[in-house]
């Protein structure tokens, strides 16, 4: 089993961060949005953006099993060309219905890379914490990307040239990609076996603690990577009003906290799992509470410290299913997992709008920092992990059944 190549892992790299780009762009330009649809304030039009976050989660189940069973390297040849084409008919858009169906079909296409794109990128690497933390950096850095490209698109070219113009890259990457990726000699549900440390008893408990972890953390996720643009704009009110300002100091929080993934990714090969997973997210609640009623400066630098948290704590499921679980159903046990997380977590982004409208900024993160407690209790369900590189697969013959160090 050979890890894909460089250039090829760049291209999955550059993926993730369109993935979360494409995401994020609706919300980082929802205030001119809805001024051009009519619509009195931000938070009536952000609730349509729903049906994009329910299908990233619930369109990972068949993704991952096409995957596993047709093959990642033409999943992705669909998730690139896909992406473009749907980011450009939101631009088309006339209407928020429209605009609902357009975000809607993105979040399909975009619900493709998790389960396939990460699968591909770290089968076979000999560091697969530090393969999950620079892949987990490219996202966030999409993250970045997402909050000053639209600002200053926005401001200088309107709303729409701001889903034209990733949608144009996301075509040509997927070009590059067609001309660089090597065809897959079998899919990966007829590969080799991977060694695996646990058994099923024990696969099906750390399943279940991961699913409960990964559904609170997407939670997070969601309701800081869509909140944060507009809990920027109200705490630095009288301030700073220029959104593309904004955007560069939003993208500037995303940048710092995307490094945390690189660390997380260093320790994770290193040290034992649960230990780094419990100091991660302890560090959320307390950082939530602090920033509730927090403005301007202040503001701004807890709003740094918890999306170190919080993306800190995103290696983590990754890094466990490539210790737990075998290749040939990695991008189905994924697409599993993504299901249930993103499916329950895209609640979030339905009820950011109305919850903000009734009780501000102040609750939602006080509603985070609950949500930040569960997924601990969640972790430290988790049994004891010993120090060792966390996944490092071994290729066996399938008749074989050898066992790899936790």
């Amino acid at each position: 089993m050979t890890a894909v190549k460089r250039p090829v892992a760049l291209l999955l790299n550059v993926a993730h961060a369109l993935d979360h780009m494409f995401l994020l762009v609706f919300a980082t330009a929802v205030t001119a949005i809805a001024a051009d649809f009519g619509f009195a304030d931000w938070e009536s039009l952000m609730p349509y953006g729903v049906g994009a976050f329910m299908l990233f989660g619930l369109g990972s189940l068949p993704a991952g099993r096409l995957g596993d069973l047709w093959g990642r390297r033409p999943m992705m040849l669909i998730f690139f060309i896909g992406m473009g084409v749907s980011m450009l008919l939101i631009a088309m858009t006339r209407n928020a219905w429209e605009l609902a169906a357009a975000l809607t079909l993105m979040g399909l296409f975009s619900s493709i890379y998790h389960p396939v794109g990460i699968p591909m990128l770290v089968r076979g690497v000999s560091r697969p914490g530090l393969a999950i933390g620079i892949n987990g950096l490219a996202g966030n850095l999409g993250v970045a990307f997402a909050a000053v490209m639209t600002g200053f698109l926005v401001k200088y070219a309107g709303w729409r040239a701001a889903f034209v113009v990733p949608g144009l890259l996301a075509i040509g990457c997927g070009i590059a990609f067609a001309r660089l990726a090597p065809r897959d000699q079998v899919p990966p549900a007829h590969g080799a076996r991977t060694s695996r440390s646990e058994g099923t008893g024990a696969l099906a408990r750390i399943f279940a603690i991961m699913t409960v972890a990964a559904i609170s953390g997407s939670l997070l996720f969601n309701f800081t990577t869509n909140g944060n643009g507009e809990l920027l704009r109200e705490r630095f009110r009288g301030v700073i009003v220029d959104p593309a300002l904004l955007g560069m100091l939003l993208a500037g929080v995303y940048i710092v906290a995307s490094f945390a993934q690189i660390a997380i990714g260093l320790l994770i090969d290193r040290y034992p799992m649960k230990q780094l997973y419990l100091g991660v997210v302890a560090l959320q609640a307390p950082l939530f509470v602090a920033a509730a009623n927090a403005n301007g400066w202040t503001l701004y630098a807890l709003q740094i410290a918890f999306m170190v948290a919080v993306f800190g704590a995103i290696p983590f499921t990754d890094a466990m299913i490539v210790r737990y679980v075998d290749d040939r159903i990695r991008s189905r046990v994924s697409g599993m997992r993504l299901t249930v997380s993103f499916g329950v977590s895209s609640a979030a982004v339905w009820l950011l709008g109305p919850l903000v409208k009734a009780a501000g900024f102040a609750t939602l993160l006080l509603v985070m920092a609950g949500v930040s407690v569960v997924t601990l209790i969640a972790i430290a369900l988790l049994p004891p992990s010993r120090r060792a590189p966390a996944g490092i697969t071994v290729t066996a013959p399938p008749q074989q059944s050898t066992r790899a160090a936790d």
